[in-house]
């Protein structure tokens, strides 16, 4: 059983409401409740929104206690945050990055995540189904980390 942190950045808290031309309606509720029943009884998932860098970091650090693994969607700290990313390094776990949009198709500052480099992937452009296909991606990545 793979324990997960699910971890959603800055503004995320309004979706559902915000800009839904570029993420969608789905509400952070809905996303999680699609995100536990994908885990299903097999898997833990711990979800935590900030819109505050430190209470992220200071998540991430406590994760490294019982987690098996990271599935963030940065938000704009995504572009800019080397403390989260240095967060990320400094824990160890297995992260795989998400985004609603296709940040690569976006504004040329939301073409570069600081945050990739010390993540096993990132998945963008799929709207809400993106955190669905990194969880998926992520347990995977834990489950062939275990075979010999």
């Amino acid at each position: 059983m793979a324990q997960i942190a699910v971890i959603h950045g800055p503004n995320l808290n309004l979706l559902g409401a915000r800009e839904t031309h570029i993420y969608g309606s789905m509400t952070l509720a809905k996303i999680e409740a699609a995100l536990v029943d994908a885990a299903g009884a097999e898997h833990g998932l711990r979800c935590f929104q900030s819109n505050h860098e430190g209470a992220i970091i200071d998540f991430i650090h406590a994760a490294r206690e019982w987690a098996d693994g990271i599935l963030i969607n940065p938000g704009a700290f995504t572009h800019y945050s080397y403390a989260l990313r240095d967060a990320i390094a400094a824990v160890k776990l297995p992260t795989v990055e998400v985004h609603l949009s296709n940040i690569h198709t976006r504004e040329s500052f939301r073409h570069t995540s600081v945050i990739a480099p010390v993540a096993v992937g990132q998945i963008a452009g799929f709207g809400w189904r993106s955190y669905l296909l990194g969880l998926q991606a992520l347990l995977d990545h834990l489950h062939d980390q275990k075979q010999p």
